[in-house]
């Protein structure tokens, strides 16, 4: 039988290790594709440690979720390979994106369309095999995106990155349209962020993050002011920005200095939408919640139809690229150190051109 190539997780808090798989055949509804490109995500860092931190010494365990060895990586654009029987409009050597958070189909929340809310759920990367690999396997040809003419690495990136950010600001309501947007934390999700909230608000946003080359970064693609949160006069900067305090924050940190910074510069009826994994806890006093009739929302990445109308923005050219670099297949663990290590600004994509 024909051997495919992967990045595997053999171990939890261990190095992934290049290993040789059978190559599967798809069945029914299934499609076969093989892999382009898979963008590498701060989530990937989580599933590699097995756990998320929950503060103090609380972790919360996720080993159970998933059979090792294990592929990583959601952010997936590929070339159709193979399909099942019954996988219509399937066409071998079709260009297409992955809408990675597939659902079991029956639960309430999948039948609302909602399958990246499901509890039972088969998230390709998270709980089963991802794109880390030179194939990937999909259970339906509808999670199958065409992304022409933009480029497979950022078609692939807007399935997770981009659609977390979008469905983020979406959440924001009307409150984005009453004053400029506060998006916090400027990894590749918020940078995304940074290039979606342009996109779709009449105003530029600001934007807050602890590191220089990174507020820089933001600058440069157009964010209207940039703030460090370390910085005692922040909140008061921010404050001033926006007449007395921001209406519509995006958290993209999810951590508890990230949360204590965006509740602190909201003003009155404000909404924070929270994102990030970073961890933690996080608290505030119960009074100041009716104080400032504020909202505290978490989201988790998007649906399929926010996929299919991110494409369109893309495709429609008013959706900026943020900073994207290109490697290897192989070198996926040294990806992984880098983005572990803060030394990425935008978004990494690993490449399967070369491995057969």
């Amino acid at each position: 039988m024909t051997k495919f190539h992967r990045q595997s997780l053999v171990a939890y808090g261990q190095p992934l290790c290049e290993t040789l798989t059978d190559l599967p055949t798809p069945r029914g509804s299934e499609v076969l594709l093989r892999v382009g490109c898979c963008g590498v995500c701060h989530s990937d860092l989580h599933l590699q440690d097995g756990y998320f931190a929950l503060g103090g010494d609380k972790r919360l365990d996720i080993t159970k979720d998933r059979t090792l060895p294990f592929t990583l990586g959601h952010e997936i654009a590929g070339v159709i390979e193979a399909a099942g029987e019954t996988a219509e409009d399937a066409t071998i050597g079709r260009r297409v994106a992955v809408y990675p958070w597939i659902g079991c189909g029956t639960c309430p929340a999948c039948l609302a369309g909602d399958e990246n809310l499901c509890s039972r759920h088969r998230h390709l990367g998270i709980a089963v095999d991802g794109g880390y690999a030179t194939h990937v396997l999909v259970s339906h040809p509808r999670y199958l995106l065409d992304y022409a003419p933009l480029s497979p690495d950022f078609a692939g990136m807007l399935m997770c990155s981009g659609l977390t950010a979008f469905s983020a600001l979406k959440h924001l309501g009307c409150r984005a349209e009453r004053g400029p947007v506060l998006l916090v934390g400027l990894g590749g999700v918020g940078m995304m962020g940074l290039a979606i909230a342009r996109a779709l608000f009449h105003e530029p946003p600001l934007v807050a993050d602890i590191a220089a080359d990174k507020r820089e970064a933001a600058l440069a693609a157009g964010a209207a002011q940039a703030f460090d949160p370390s910085d005692p006069q922040a909140r008061r900067a921010v404050m001033a920005a926006t007449g007395g305090g921001a209406l519509a924050v995006c958290d993209f940190v999810g951590s508890e200095k990230s949360l204590q910074f965006a509740t602190g510069v909201l003003g009155r009826g404000g909404k924070v939408v929270v994102t990030g994994l970073l961890g933690g806890n996080f608290s505030i006093a119960a009074a100041m919640i009716v104080i400032k009739a504020m909202t505290i929302e978490g989201t988790l990445t998007g649906t399929l139809a926010e996929a299919r109308e991110l494409i369109d923005l893309a495709r429609s050219g008013k959706l900026a690229t943020i900073p994207t670099h290109e490697r290897p297949l192989h070198q996926a663990q040294a990806a992984l150190d880098d983005l572990r290590a803060g030394r990425v600004v935008g978004r990494t994509v690993l490449s399967t051109e070369g491995v057969t």
